[in-house]
């Protein structure tokens, strides 16, 4: 995993860090602590996690904010107030509108990627599929002792 983000955005309620593969929000600050309690830690939102991004621009009185929805989750539709509790929601100034716009395209970006194949091999599972293949008779003994060597050697 990727340790230093591609794209921060300082806000008013906490920090939004972006790397290809997720968003963490840390509650750091005093709004932070005051909307999201005291014991709040950092979040981590996996891209796959994400069925979609709610921004609300800051205006010349009043912030904005970026909402990430999730599967089955119950995040705040009511606006601003509501949204301030919320713990998928960074609030950011108006002076940040255009990185959180940059953030919303990198992140749908990202969402409309298919997802990577993960690979997972496991010896002793290849082992015994050799085994089954020396049990009915498809293997030789020399054969699957063979490949049996050479799956332990890696």
């Amino acid at each position: 995993m990727s340790t230093k983000p591609v794209k921060l955005l300082k806000g008013v309620n906490g920090q939004l860090e972006v790397f290809p593969d997720r968003v963490v929000i840390k509650r750091k600050g005093a709004m932070a602590k005051l909307t999201q309690g005291f014991f709040k830690g950092d979040k981590t939102i996996y891209v796959r996690q994400i069925t979609g991004i709610q921004v609300k621009q800051g205006g010349l009185a009043t912030n904005g904010y970026i909402q990430f929805s999730l599967g089955g989750g119950v995040e705040s539709t009511k606006g601003i107030l509501d949204a301030t509790q919320d713990e998928n929601t960074v609030m950011f100034k108006r002076k940040h509108n255009k990185l959180v716009e940059e953030i919303k395209a990198y992140i749908e970006q990202a969402m409309s990627q298919p997802p990577q194949p993960t690979a997972t091999f496991s010896v002793a599972d290849e082992i015994r599929k050799l085994q089954q293949l020396y049990d009915d008779g498809i293997l030789t003994k020399d054969e699957f002792e063979a490949q049996k060597a050479r799956l332990l050697s890696k």
